[in-house]
């Protein structure tokens, strides 16, 4: 295969629009990064000992992963650097369930298998194309998530198995997080058909597919026929694959490590 183009130029992202394939790297990567900080926060006061080491363990591996995706913008001539630490809340292209944290336990395993499932079902996609950096940093990716797969699917039962509070409130929080995570998976736009054409990433029907085979099963235990969900795209921002709205500044601010921004050492 030949050499990839450097898309980025040596500009950052926010000087303009960036071409498809160096988008879909930051959805991707701003998705794991935001993830990696609502699992954080769940470190302390999750249901047990056990759980809090989980959601440290699931933390850490969406923020190595997320670090190995930004790597992957200095392919396109973008200063990953940059891009990790200078944008603001509004040049995010993460996924919109994850703009605000988590109200409780429900929402924490409701994300697992939504959020990060549907993650995963982008990394495979992503792995299959023709861009090499994909093709041989997915894969490690994909086997660390197989954890992520089992731990959430096995919470998810355990509370829609409870019945009650527990049932309902782990549907519910599923159900608020769909529509919108099936929208930034499959947006139905000019940008990712672009991708398919350039084959960076697989056709749509492919990953609605694997979709259902990733979710349906462990959704229906709540009730949830992932069929009937409709991908909500109401005020479509094409550029940053996402509906209308940003991270809380306070988790970008975490992001981009504003805090400890003195002491990077690269």
């Amino acid at each position: 295969m030949g050499a990839e183009p450097a898309e980025g130029g040596g500009r950052a992202v926010t000087d303009s629009v960036p071409p498809p394939l160096s988008r879909h790297i930051l959805t991707l990567a701003d998705t794991k990064r935001l993830l990696g900080i609502r699992y954080s926060d769940w470190i302390l006061g999750s249901p047990s000992i056990e759980t809090g080491i989980a959601a440290s363990s699931m933390a850490q591996d969406e923020w190595g992963h997320a670090r190995l995706l930004y790597a992957m913008l200095k392919k396109l001539g973008y200063d990953p650097f940059v891009v990790e630490h200078t944008r603001p809340a509004d040049r995010y292209y993460s996924a919109p369930a994850l703009d605000r944290p988590f109200a409780d336990w429900a929402d924490f395993t409701a994300a697992v298998v939504v959020v990060d499932g549907a993650l995963a079902v982008a990394l495979e996609s992503f792995a299959a194309g023709n861009f090499a950096l994909a093709r041989t940093r997915v894969p490690k990716m994909l086997a660390e998530e197989e954890y992520h797969r089992q731990f959430g699917s096995a919470w998810f039962a355990r509370l829609a198995e409870a019945g009650g509070v527990a049932e309902a409130r782990v549907s519910e929080a599923a159900m608020a997080m769909l529509p919108s995570t099936l929208a930034w998976l499959l947006p139905g736009d000019d940008v990712y058909d672009d991708l398919v054409a350039e084959e960076r990433v697989r056709p749509a029907e492919q990953v609605r597919e694997r979709c259902r085979d990733r979710l349906a099963a462990t959704l229906a235990r709540a009730g949830i026929t992932l069929a009937d969900i409709e991908p909500a795209r109401d005020g479509w921002d094409a550029e940053r694959r996402r509906g209308p709205g940003a991270p809380g500044e306070e988790a970008v601010e975490r992001a981009r490590g504003d805090r400890n921004r003195d002491l990077f050492v690269e």
